[in-house]
């Protein structure tokens, strides 16, 4: 089968675009918050550059080498061929999972966006009651803005890789830049910037504990969409003489530097109104709101522009999360790509319906089972259980059973030996042991 290639720009800002997401402008900043910003931001850093960096060279590596979907390439790269690693190609229907409670959730930060229009709420006990009764008891809403984030998704990967993703994240990447650079200048010019700055880069290592070390270590390795095959399936189509190891870095110091600029964004906004910076989750939907109505025209401006960058970013990741699902279905069972898509997006829209339901007064307690709703149990098969395992796959597979002079020879045609030495001690060891500790955490069993 052909394979339609994105061009390297391409690659590097659809992975950028899947890297780059809620976890990112939400996520970091709120877990930064609450470990005390400076050294937690450290830690994230060391994370990122050797767990996260580290295993997306890895899926890198596997998409590029074997051009196939995710299934498929483990067998083609195996040293035996071994069919039986085909099953590590359950981490393709992970995105699926995912997208579903995503797009419920970016459905949410639509739907603010319409609000930033009109009237944001005005305290803390409105700005509470806004979030909850949307989640609770405005389900058509949910689904009118659910609906309307899925039909996006379909429409764009309906296009394919090069008129479909690769032009998506041409357009939605830059603006995204531009509204954070936007917001990072009217930062700059507020009193409380400098309090940001100190509370972001200068290091309190008393708020730092086990649990601290530990959500550095999710935060690097969720935040590059990891463990979901996307990654693999974007690289299956970067060019054989694109240098994997550069594009890889530049997606890492891209997915990096939004999340700083979105914690230096937020935290001088929450300075600016005497906010806690340890607002926790509901930063977006409670904090940030309530600070922007204190502003006037001005709070609705910043509003509009915030959440909007929030969408943007949110279905760069979107579209990522089906992709490895369409190959699958495209190669294995020759479908047309419309049929792959009618498949997999029927899919995740009826379980993110299923998802935002389970939050309502009316159905969740009919959908929620063992103490947690649908929506909480996708989100944690996902986060604490597939992900991980994917993960301690990819870099057992590589570390032992990939021939290890295919990867030497793939490295050292753009790096130096030495670097690829550091890239396979760390994906042979410290990688899988950081991974199992992550896992083993997540399940409450450490």
């Amino acid at each position: 089968m052909k394979i339609n290639k994105f061009s390297r720009i391409g690659f590097i800002l659809a992975a950028a675009g899947s890297a780059v997401g809620l976890g990112n402008i939400w996520k970091f900043p709120y877990i930064t918050g609450e470990y005390g910003g400076g050294a937690f931001v450290l830690v994230y850093l060391l994370a990122m550059l050797f767990i996260g960096l580290t295993i997306f060279i890895a899926e890198v590596v596997i998409g590029q080498t074997s051009e196939a979907n995710v299934a498929t390439s483990f067998v083609t790269m195996s040293k035996t061929k071994n069919k039986n690693w085909k099953f590590a190609g359950f981490m393709l229907f992970t995105g699926l999972i995912i997208l579903s409670f995503y797009s419920v959730v970016l459905g949410w930060i639509l739907n603010y966006v319409f609000i930033s229009f009109s009237a944001l709420p005005t305290d803390p006990e409105v700005a509470a009651a806004t979030f909850t009764n949307l989640i609770t008891k405005e389900t058509n809403l949910q689904i009118f803005f659910h609906t309307i984030i899925s039909a996006t998704v379909i429409f764009i990967v309906l296009k394919g890789i090069k008129d479909g993703i690769e032009k998506v994240n041409l357009i939605l990447m830059p603006l995204l830049g531009l509204i954070l650079a936007g917001l990072l200048i009217y930062a700059i010019t507020l009193d409380s910037f400098s309090e940001a700055v100190e509370f972001m880069f200068i290091a309190d290592w008393s708020k730092i504990d086990e649990n601290a070390l530990l959500a550095a270590l999710g935060q690097a390795f969720f935040t590059l969409s990891l463990g979901v095959g996307t990654i693999m399936t974007y690289s299956a189509s970067l060019p054989k003489n694109a240098n994997f190891v550069k594009s890889s870095v530049l997606v890492a110091i891209i997915d990096t530097t939004i999340a700083i600029v979105a914690g230096l964004i937020i935290f001088t906004f929450l300075f600016e109104a005497d906010a806690k910076s340890s607002a926790g989750p509901g930063l977006v939907f409670i904090s940030l709101p309530l600070i922007f109505s204190g502003w006037g025209i001005l709070g609705q401006v910043i509003a509009v522009a915030f959440f909007s960058a929030l969408v943007f970013a949110g279905i760069t990741s979107a579209v990522s999360m089906i992709e490895p699902s369409l190959m699958f279905f495209i190669e294995r069972f020759n479908m047309t790509r419309k049929k792959a898509v009618v498949i997999c997006g029927s899919v995740f829209y009826s379980l993110g319906i299923v998802a935002l339901l389970s939050m309502s007064e009316a159905y969740g307690p009919s959908l929620t089972f063992f103490g947690k709703n649908a929506f909480d149990w996708m989100d944690y098969i996902t986060s604490s259980i597939t992900m991980p395992i994917a993960g301690i796959l990819i870099s057992v597979f590589l570390g032992y059973y990939v021939d290890k002079q295919l990867l030497h020879e793939k490295f050292t045609r753009f790096v130096p030996e030495f670097i690829f030495n550091i890239w396979y001690i760390l994906i042979r060891y410290v990688v899988p042991l950081a991974i199992i500790v992550l896992f083993l955490n997540k399940l409450g069993v450490i």
